[in-house]
């Protein structure tokens, strides 16, 4: 079964690398298809693949440094086998190296002529002896060049970094990235408490601690089961949600009995979190485009005991009619966006994200920011949210659009954040966090203000 676990990790990195599908989606239609995979199976699936995708460009550095064929004219699924091996090489202890190198080779041998069976064997059998010794580029010489290899990220991203921050803080960044984060979640206050919450996890997990600034989360590390199997979960106990995601919904501030719009649900993180906010009082209206999403979000609002959201199938890209929808008290945009934020939980986005990306997103976003504006209520709240932590994706879509909507202000002193989280509010009134300094995902939120 070990052997088919790998197999399942060349196809998963394979599949992902033709850009139809995110890291998310496809594990979890291998895991739903390969029901005979153990624990251990399924962790070790896991490592293979969020390692290969964290460390793909020193592994990549490495190929090329003993391939006598360069990088970009290996086969793609061979490319794909020399990394899942020299990982394992490099960085799993607990795998014996001839394993590795073995379980590569008989991959190879599937489809592949015998003179590229050889070429893996020599290769990883050379790293095997010499990857240690390997000469990465200086820091002095090119520092985004140095850090892309060394830590792995794609050389357009860490120069936007450089230019930000700084060397000794992207480096920071880039290191918090590549650790495995903890699985944080929201207590369901629907149900129970935050208190009796860790306790019904006690057994479950280790680490268990309570978040920072969000009053209702959880944070915790190595599952004794998958999240599904857990009872608190089962029973609508909790939902997982990162820190930072958890204070755009504080941001928004929703109370009982309002009439509120979530513009972008998606499979409904924040619309459960609006909702238990709401105490279950109220019309809490759930809109995207995806109408499996909204399927889906259906079954996890039922899950948590909310029973006020309706669902709407629309796409932002469209304008909405007034008469429609009425106006709200709240609206909540969630905006698609390049996702530079989260790359410590989704690694894959390293390497789907192109330049043109956060340019591309702001469009989007600016266009959806302006299709919900009219929906306001006189006195009513709009709250703009990102996982990006880039400047076009976030001050600029701002700036845009209170050029354009002069009836709105940003609220530079919001009321639902809890006392320590304003310490996150910059004096503009822009909620940031990131990665290396909140240990929590790189999120953008702005509150703002219509007036009556």
């Amino acid at each position: 079964m070990v052997d088919e676990v790998r197999k399942t990790a060349l196809y998963v990195l394979s599949t992902l690398d033709k850009g139809h599908k995110t890291l998310d989606s496809l594990l979890e239609d291998v895991f739903r298809e390969k029901t005979l995979f153990s624990k251990k199976d399924r962790a070790l699936l896991q490592v293979l693949v969020y390692g290969v995708l964290r460390w793909r460009g020193r592994l990549d550095w490495i190929i090329d440094y003993f391939s006598k064929t360069r990088l970009n004219k290996i086969d793609p699924k061979v490319l794909n086998i020399l990394r899942l091996g020299l990982f394992q090489i490099i960085y799993l202890d607990r795998i014996p190296v001839s394993a590795a190198v073995n379980t590569s080779v008989e991959m190879t041998k599937t489809d592949a002529a015998p003179w590229v069976v050889r070429y893996v064997n020599g290769l990883l059998r050379n790293a095997v002896r010499e990857y240690q010794h390997v000469p990465f580029p200086e820091v002095g010489n090119d520092p985004a060049k140095a850090l892309a290899t060394k830590k792995s990220f794609p050389k357009w991203i860490i120069k936007r970094w450089l230019d930000r921050f700084g060397l000794k803080e992207t480096e920071l960044l880039c290191d918090v990235i590549n650790i495995i984060p903890p699985i944080t979640v929201r207590c369901n206050t629907l149900k129970t408490s935050r208190e009796k919450l860790v306790k019904a996890l006690n057994g479950y997990a280790e680490k268990i601690e309570i978040t920072s600034y969000a009053p209702d989360g959880v944070f915790f590390s190595k599952p004794k089961r998958s999240i599904p199997n857990i009872e608190a979960f089962k029973g609508g106990l909790f939902a997982v949600q990162d820190e930072a995601a958890q204070l755009v919904t504080l941001l928004l501030d929703p109370q009982p009995g309002e009439t509120i719009l979530d513009a972008c649900s998606g499979l409904g993180g924040k619309t459960g979190h609006i909702a238990q906010m709401m105490k279950n009082s109220g019309k809490l209206v759930a809109m995207d485009k995806d109408e499996n999403k909204l399927l889906r979000l259906e079954s996890e609002m039922y899950r948590l005991g909310v029973s006020i959201v309706t669902t709407c199938i629309h796409d932002l890209s469209n304008p909405l009619n007034r008469e429609d929808f009425g106006k709200f008290d709240r609206i909540l945009l969630d905006a698609p966006c390049s996702g530079l934020g989260v790359l410590r939980r989704n690694p894959d986005t390293k390497w789907r994200a192109s330049q043109q990306n956060p340019a591309y997103c702001q469009k989007r976003q600016s266009l959806f920011l302006d299709n919900l504006a009219h929906l306001v209520k006189p006195s009513g709240v709009l709250v703009y949210a990102v996982c990006s932590m880039e400047p076009e994706e976030n001050e600029s879509v701002i700036k845009g659009f209170l050029n354009k909507h002069a009836k709105f202000d940003v609220e530079k002193r919001p009321t639902g954040l809890p006392f320590d989280a304003c310490s996150l509010v910059n004096r503009n009134g822009y909620l940031k966090t990131f990665p290396h300094l909140n240990n929590m995902d790189g999120f953008f939120s702005v509150c703002m203000k219509r007036r009556k």
